[in-house]
Formats: C-alpha cells, sequence, structure tokens
C-alpha cells in the first residue's frame, strides 16, 4: 500500500485577529477557548461576551486552577465555548496536559476553526498557555493514514485564531516542534506491510528532496565494505535484501561538517528473531522504528526553523525476522568500529544496528550525537511510559539534559554510566557481550554498550525512548504513540547543547 508523506498538512494554519472577542466574533466560530484567572476583575468581566452566564458559571465550576467548564453560546447556541482556568505557575508538562483535555473537548464537534483567547491572566502565564494550547490542537487536530476501505468524513480543522495583542513569541518554534512530532507520529503509525525497508527508503528520498536535504542510502552491499557487522547480522533474517543506513544531512549556507548527528533505531517490525517474542510482546512491534521518526521530525523541526546548526540524520533500517540465516545467540560479529560482538540475545537487536549507525556518524566528526531508540523493557519498568531515560558521556551536563526535559514537557531521567558497569558485559570470546544474560539494568548495560561506539571526544546522549508509547497518551499528546523527543530535541539544542563545561 504505497502512500506519501502528509508535508502539506502537518500543521493547521495559525492566523492572529483582534484582541477585543464581541458577542457577534464569538458567533462565528464552531469551537471556542476561552482562559481566565482564578479570580477576574470586574473590569475582566465587562470585556468579556455572555459576560452574567459566564461568571456565574465560573463562580460555580471553577473552585482552583485547572478547572474548566463548556457550554453553548450565540444565537443557536452554535458555538462550543470551553472555559478553562489559567495557573499562574504551573510546569510545562501541566500545561501541556491541561491543554491535551481541553483540544479534545472544543474538538469533538469537528468545527472548522477554533478562536482561543484569554482575559485577565498574567503576561507569562497567558503566553505559555498559548503555547500549550496551539502545541494541543495542533497535535489533536492531524490526521493518521487511514486504510479503511469507506473512511468516517470528519471535516478537518482549517484554521486556529488567535484574539491577542502583540504577536505570540516564539510562535514559529511552537508550530515548527508541532510539525516534527505529527511527523514522527505519522511514520510511527503506519502498518509494518505499508512501511517496510524499501519504502521508508523511498519516502526518506522523497523527504530529502522535499526540503532540498542530502541523501545517502547505504545498502547492504556498501554497508559490508565499510565493516558493519553489527547491522548486517540483524538484517541476515530477512526475506528482502533492502535494509540499510540512512543519511539525511542539512547545511546551512557555509556550514560544511556537522555540528550535531542525530541517529536513530529504525526497525520497522520486530519479531525477536531467532529468540522469538511472544504474541503480545509482538503485535505493536511496526513501532518499533519510533526512534528514527523522532530522528528525522527533529531534522524536520530544525529544517524548518533554519537552525544555524548543521544536522546529519542517520537511520539504521530494516527489520529483526526469523528464518533460516537470522543470526542467533552466540555469534561472534565485528562491528564497524573493529569491536567484536558476542551475541547474546537476538531481541536485543536495536543496540547492534545503532552499534554501526553511531559509528558511520562519530566518523563524521559532529560535535554532538543524540540517538534515539525505544530499547528496553527495562527503562519502562524503572521510569513508567511517563519519563524516557537519558545517557550521556559528559556527567557534568546532567542538570542540562534533565532541565530541558522540564523545560520542554518532555521529561527525562538521567542514569548512571559509571565503567564499573562493564563488568556485567565481558566477554570470553570477544571484545564484548551484545547483553547480559538476565536482564538486571538492562536500560543501563544498553547505554554501556553503546558507548563503545561513540569516541570520548564527541558528546553523546542516548535516550530510550519508554515514553514512546503510552495508553492515553501523554501530557498534550492524546495517541498512543507520543513521538516522544522531538519536542525535548528543539529545547536542548537551544539551549546549546553541550555546555562549555560539557567539553571533552
Amino acid at each position: 500500500m504505497p502512500t506519501r508523506l502528509p508535508i502539506d498538512r502537518l500543521l493547521v494554519p495559525v492566523r492572529q485577529i483582534g484582541a477585543r472577542v464581541s458577542a457577534s466574533s464569538l458567533a462565528r466560530y464552531a469551537g471556542a477557548v476561552l482562559f481566565l484567572p482564578l479570580a477576574p476583575s470586574a473590569a475582566d468581566w465587562e470585556a468579556l461576551p455572555h459576560a452574567p452566564m459566564l461568571r456565574a458559571l465560573h463562580e460555580r465550576k471553577l473552585r482552583k486552577v485547572g478547572d474548566a467548564f463548556h457550554l453553548r453560546v450565540g444565537p443557536q447556541a452554535q458555538t462550543l465555548l470551553v472555559v478553562a482556568c489559567v495557573a499562574t505557575e504551573a510546569s510545562t508538562f501541566e500545561r501541556l496536559q491541561a491543554a491535551g483535555k481541553l483540544a479534545r473537548s472544543v474538538l469533538e464537534g469537528d468545527p472548522k476553526t477554533v478562536l482561543v483567547w484569554q482575559q485577565g491572566c498574567t503576561t507569562d502565564a497567558a503566553e505559555a498557555t498559548f503555547h500549550a494550547i496551539i502545541a494541543a490542537l495542533e497535535a489533536a487536530a492531524f490526521r493518521f493514514a487511514t486504510f479503511k476501505s469507506k473512511p468516517k468524513s470528519r471535516a478537518p480543522l482549517l484554521s486556529i485564531d488567535l484574539a491577542r495583542r502583540g504577536k505570540l513569541h516564539e510562535m514559529d518554534l511552537t508550530l515548527a516542534t508541532a510539525a516534527g512530532n505529527n511527523l514522527a507520529r505519522w511514520l510511527t503509525a503506519l502498518p509494518p506491510n505499508t512501511l517496510d525497508a524499501a519504502a521508508y527508503r523511498r519516502l526518506l528520498k522523497q523527504f530529502a528532496q522535499r526540503l532540498k536535504l542530502n541523501f545517502k542510502f547505504y545498502g547492504e552491499t556498501q554497508l559490508k565494505r565499510l565493516g558493519c557487522g553489527a547491522f548486517l547480522a540483524v538484517a541476515r533474517g530477512n526475506a528482502m535484501r533492502d535494509a540499510g543506513i540512512a543519511m539525511l544531512s542539512y547545511r546551512p549556507r557555509g556550514a560544511a561538517a556537522p555540528t550535531v548527528s542525530l541517529v536513530g533505531k529504525g526497525i520497522c517490525f520486530d519479531t525477536g528473531g531467532t529468540n522469538l517474542k511472544a504474541h503480545k510482546g509482538m503485535l505493536d512491534m511496526h513501532t518499533d522504528m519510533e526512534g528514527s521518526a523522532v530522528a528525522l521530525g527533529s531534522l524536520y523541526a530544525l529544517k524548518t526553523l533554519r537552525s544555524p546548526l548543521s544536522v546529519d540524520c542517520w537511520l539504521a533500517i530494516t527489520e529483526n525476522r526469523i528464518g533460516p540465516f537470522a543470526y542467533k545467540p552466540q555469534d561472534v560479529v565485528r562491528a564497524a568500529n573493529g569491536t567484536t560482538i558476542q551475541v547474546i540475545h537476538t531481541d536485543a537487536e536495536g543496540r547492534m544496528v545503532l552499534a554501526d549507525a553511531l559509528s558511520l556518524a562519530a566518523a563524521k566528526k559532529p560535535r554532538a550525537i543524540i540517538d534515539y531508540a525505544t530499547l528496553t523493557g527495562a527503562c519502562i519498568y524503572a521510569l513508567t511510559e511517563r519519563y524516557s531515560g537519558a545517557f550521556t558521556n559528559r556527567p557534568a551536563a546532567r542538570g542540562l539534559i534533565e532541565s530541558a526535559g522540564t523545560s520542554s514537557g518532555e521529561r527525562v531521567w538521567c542514569f548512571p554510566m559509571d565503567l564499573d558497569y562493564d563488568t556485567e558485559l565481558e566477554s570470553n570470546v570477544a571484545d564484548v557481550l551484545q547483553c547480559s544474560a538476565d536482564a538486571k539494568g538492562d536500560h543501563i548495560l544498553a547505554a554501556r554498550f553503546l558507548s563503545r561506539f561513540v569516541p570520548d571526544s564527541i558528546a553523546w546522549l542516548h535516550l530510550d525512548l519508554s515514553a514512546g508509547t503510552r495508553h492515553g497518551g501523554l501530557a498534550h499528546i492524546t495517541t498512543e504513540i507520543t513521538g516522544f523527543g522531538v519536542r525535548y530535541t528543539l529545547d536542548l539544542l537551544r539551549r546549546g547543547w553541550p555546555a562549555p563545561e560539557a567539553a571533552a
């Protein structure tokens, strides 16, 4: 089932209109969101349409920050108005979470346009709340690919109108990040017979052409010449010889070498290989390429923003299948950087493909590398699906890494990376074990394994995407596939990661 990238529909247009909202102007909208403080002034009430009714409901229903109610107003009660009480101080995650609930409410009737405005809120709280509701509306309005023979007809949201004075600061960042997240979720949701390795390659080529990016695909023959035995071991079980590592690069004018490389695990389907998964564990393994989708979504956002950073994006694309040629426990393979690996468990394929992708990325000598992978169940057990795990070879940057999670609303937690963990990966026949035979601390051991493929001279951050999928969504994202990582990456890079104190 061929499909095309939805580049032209990643975002709903956002328009800014006059600050004052009257009853007649409100009546033109099928849906609207109004933000109020806990205690509006008399002047605030006088400025609002339908003030007596709103004031009565506010006093009865909005008893604390975060409370909300909805009602229908207008000549034929045609406008669904959602009213919410804004917190003066709240975390980004809390604002996004509240905005996600409001977006679901106001979009229930499939309005063509949504009006958003506030009255009486402090400047900082209003700015933060506007950014949160825009992100939430963009996420909720976005449509995944459908394969129904008779899809349900739904009117798309055509515009989000903001009633406010003055331009909303950093609107371009909010929109670019939302578009990158939508792209990541769209890719991750595609069925595995639609997004196999060959189809992924075609989509990436289309993506690169559309965005005027450099594109190169290292197929199995080229990877064999480069010595990428870890990646090729995983690819051996595939019936088709279509696996490979894609490289896309964005260069601002005058730039040459990459500033940062984004590396993503792109396992389009994971059976577990010879160590076959059970049915329930295998069912949603078409999402095991989410790391590559997040890397690509981050690249899209950076390119859209015309970032001054030079960015390479390396995506390790294959499947982990079972068959007569599939790799097996106790195989010994050699990675691109010369490291020999003793295979222990074929369902630890993600670290195998990342080993060679990291080696290729590091060979270009970027200042920093960020890799993304739905890598270990251990990280989910440690954090649940609310946070993702972070691992770095720059201990001094842990505060910066975690604070970017706090300010972006995509929360991360830094795990230890002490050298003595390496004793768990000592091999009698190769340089390193692929993983331990038991599951203790597998998320930490996976990071220690991957650190062998990034030179100490390059600042490196590994994100184990335990929050990549979550039943009921996360923060402002209401779908199970969250696309976690795009917001985080943009925030981290804008903070200047790696910071000077994190230099080698």
